[in-house]
């Protein structure tokens, strides 16, 4: 048997989603072609190289790198930035621990989740770019970049329809065509068929590619958004074969467990709870849910439990507050699959005179 590769998708109701078939794949055979240091390890900083007509060349395995949108693509905005109904629906899907998502019923997943997961594989061509992901089924995509433009009246698609053009040493893609059935995020967030991508690829080094992607569904989104990051080349290895067959399990996928607890109740959990110095925990309340942020993790909503526990959405990990004898919460208790990390509430800042 090969090796097998584990990704952040193994989550919450993706825990019994994925199949990943690794035998006779060769995840460590050494790529030819790359620059090496004296201990044989890939040189990532040589200059970036380019294909014979001069363009940039993206020829590659990159990984995502940076905050981990693909849990929370919203985890930067404000509430005002986002449609009501979106959020709305973005709410209950996660109250309903995404059941009925792309991912649940092995269904392809969006433009979004993809740029954000796992590896993708760049073919470059002079008239188009192949991305093969490593991802639920497997599927690719791809960007013509032979001067054609975007279908006038596209038949709606899961992956939409892409055309690229080069502003320097910058791969410019702009993307329509999507249907309403994706969700650019694992926790649920809508997309439409109104949905414009454009998405800015530069390869700065031979390591090092910055990513840039802006949103433009103003269905869903009440202004665009960009999110910018970077990929990371991902030497001597390969992709994975991934195959999709959680529709025999849907017995497990039980949905919205009735737990309620109210937006008043919730109210005294917000705050910044330290696990240690420079570790910190935020908790905010969002109508009837809440959302906690830790150091290097995205913007999580968490499932609720009962009155005092709840489970993140996106890892194994449970959350219970526990009061004092006066009702005072006075610390958070993170449970994981390493043991309980204790995370004191910070006392809020003294308000300003005359505030």
């Amino acid at each position: 048997m090969g090796a097998i590769r584990l990704s952040g998708v193994v989550a919450a109701a993706a825990l019994a989603l994925l199949s990943t078939d690794a035998a006779g794949q060769w995840i460590d055979y050494p790529t030819p072609g790359i620059p090496r240091l004296a201990n044989g390890k890939p040189n990532l900083t040589a200059p970036a190289p380019r294909t014979p007509d001069g363009k940039p060349d993206l020829n590659g395995i990159w990984r995502g790198a940076g905050p981990m949108y693909r849990f929370n693509i919203t985890q930067d905005l404000k509430p005002e930035d986002i449609q009501p109904w979106a959020e709305e629906l973005f709410l209950k899907r996660v109250r309903d621990s995404r059941k009925d998502s792309p991912l649940a019923r092995c269904l392809p997943v969006s433009v979004p989740f993809h740029n954000f997961f796992t590896m993708t594989r760049f073919v470059q061509t002079p008239g188009l770019i192949v991305m093969l992901y490593e991802s639920p089924n497997s599927p690719h995509r791809t960007v013509f970049t032979d001067g054609r433009d975007l279908p006038k009246d596209p038949h709606p698609t899961w992956l939409g329809y892409s055309v690229g053009r080069w502003e320097g040493d910058t791969l410019v893609i702009t993307t329509t065509g999507f249907n309403d059935r994706a969700w650019l995020d694992s926790a649920g967030h809508p997309q439409t068929e109104s949905l414009r991508l454009t998405e800015r690829l530069r390869r700065r080094d031979f390591g090092h590619m910055e990513f840039e992607m802006t949103l433009d569904d103003p269905k869903v989104f009440t202004r665009p958004i960009t999110i910018k990051t970077e990929r990371l080349l991902a030497a001597d290895t390969d992709l994975l074969e991934d195959v999709c067959e959680n529709e025999k399990d849907r017995t497990i996928m039980s949905g919205d467990a009735g737990v309620r607890v109210t937006a008043a109740q919730l109210a005294p959990y917000a705050g910044t709870y330290e696990v240690a110095p420079g570790r910190e925990a935020v908790v905010t309340v969002t109508g009837d849910m809440l959302f906690v942020r830790r150091l290097g993790e995205p913007k999580l909503p968490l499932l609720v439990q009962s009155a005092t526990m709840f489970m993140s959405t996106a890892t194994p990990n449970g959350f219970e507050f526990v009061k004092d004898a006066q009702g005072r919460v006075t610390h958070l208790i993170v449970r994981g699959a390493d043991g309980d990390l204790k995370a004191v509430r910070k006392a809020a800042p003294a308000p300003a005179p005359g505030k």
